[in-house]
């Protein structure tokens, strides 16, 4: 997997590293409530993440990007698998034994309405995470996050307020500011900006990108719109069925994606570019199947259009150089994407 970092990056040890991780919420029927199957949100995923860079993760709702996020800071228990974050395994710490690293590891939520407690001024929802983790008195908590409120772009002076007081944006600079107040070094960015008008989308982009800098921070940005992921990422994961098809750096992965469903996501994306019309593309169709009964063999080729016996048998790993990708006939240039096109209608 190394491979498929910037040479600089491919010195230093990874800030996080998944290996095998798998999350199965099971399935209860009848009056005994007995298990009578799993769901297959996270179904082996493989991941290494360096310090400093940003690996973005995308795919269609409900392949388990952010059951994969929440599992990694433990606000889902793993069925099986170990994050090591610094060599650590995570996985079978105790919540007791998970607060010495929250200062380390910290999480950026969807929805900004509801991840402030409402009841709460904000000059509280800042100053209680520093009290308690970073230790520091009533003062010094108040002037940290007075200088935090400012440096995301809002003013010192609406700490009094309540959350019900500001913006959708401003709610998610606050908890931005919340995030980086107990200095992360890992940030996991749930789709920060999904939830938000477009246009103010690009301006919390720029201020992630800004505090990325300023505070050395290193991003797992989980998202489905590709603008937002293109913009942010070093790498890209693309999810599919709970599992990594294909993990490249994010130029290959616009320029020469080589997994179909990659593909099928990208000519889905609208690209203010005439000549892009006359471009051979892959259209998916029909539903994702449920991660309750996932297919055999490759999980992508119920609605690939390249699907041959093998693939429907034999599930393929994600392998490669340069870009890693899960998938028995990888796309390597139009042409294959014409005829695969031309296969599927």
């Amino acid at each position: 997997m190394l491979t498929t970092i910037r040479p600089e990056m491919a010195l230093s040890e990874p800030l996080l590293k998944l290996e095998g991780v798998r999350k199965y919420y099971p399935i209860k029927k009848g009056v005994f409530s007995r298990t009578v199957g799993q769901i297959k949100a996270v179904d082996g995923i493989d991941l290494n993440i360096y310090p400093g860079e940003t690996v973005g993760l995308v795919g269609e709702s409900g392949c388990g990007k952010s059951t994969l996020g929440r599992s990694i800071i433990k606000l889902e228990e793993l069925t099986e698998g170990r994050v090591l974050y610094q060599g650590q395994n995570l996985a079978p710490m105790s919540m007791s034994q998970m607060r010495s690293l929250r200062t380390d590891i910290q999480m950026i939520f969807q929805d900004p309405y509801s991840s402030l407690n409402p009841r709460k001024r904000i000059v509280d929802l800042m100053t209680e995470p520093m009290k308690l983790l970073l230790g520091l008195s009533e003062s010094g908590a108040v002037r940290q996050a007075a200088e935090l409120m400012e440096v995301v772009g809002l003013s010192a002076q609406s700490l009094g307020k309540y959350p019900h007081e500001f913006s959708g944006g401003q709610r998610q600079r606050i908890g931005i500011a919340r995030a980086v107040g107990l200095k992360p070094k890992l940030i996991v960015c749930d789709e920060p900006v999904s939830a938000l008008d477009v246009s103010i989308q690009a301006q919390i982009l720029n201020l992630l990108k800004d505090l990325q800098k300023q505070f050395h921070l290193t991003y797992l940005f989980i998202g489905h719109g590709l603008g937002a992921v293109k913009y942010m990422s070093d790498r890209i994961a693309v999810m599919y069925l709970g599992k990594i098809v294909e993990l490249a750096p994010t130029e290959m992965i616009f320029n020469a994606p080589k997994h179909p469903y990659t593909r099928a996501l990208l000519d889905a994306y609208p690209v203010p570019d005439p000549h892009s019309r006359n471009k051979p593309r892959i259209v998916l169709e029909g539903d994702v199947p449920s991660p309750a009964s996932p297919p055999s063999g490759c999980s992508f080729h119920t609605r690939c259009p390249m699907a041959t016996q093998q693939c429907r048998e034999q599930e393929p790993a994600l392998t490669g150089q340069q870009e890693l990708v899960a998938c028995h006939y990888p796309l390597m240039d139009d042409a294959a994407v014409r005829i695969a096109a031309a296969a599927h209608g």
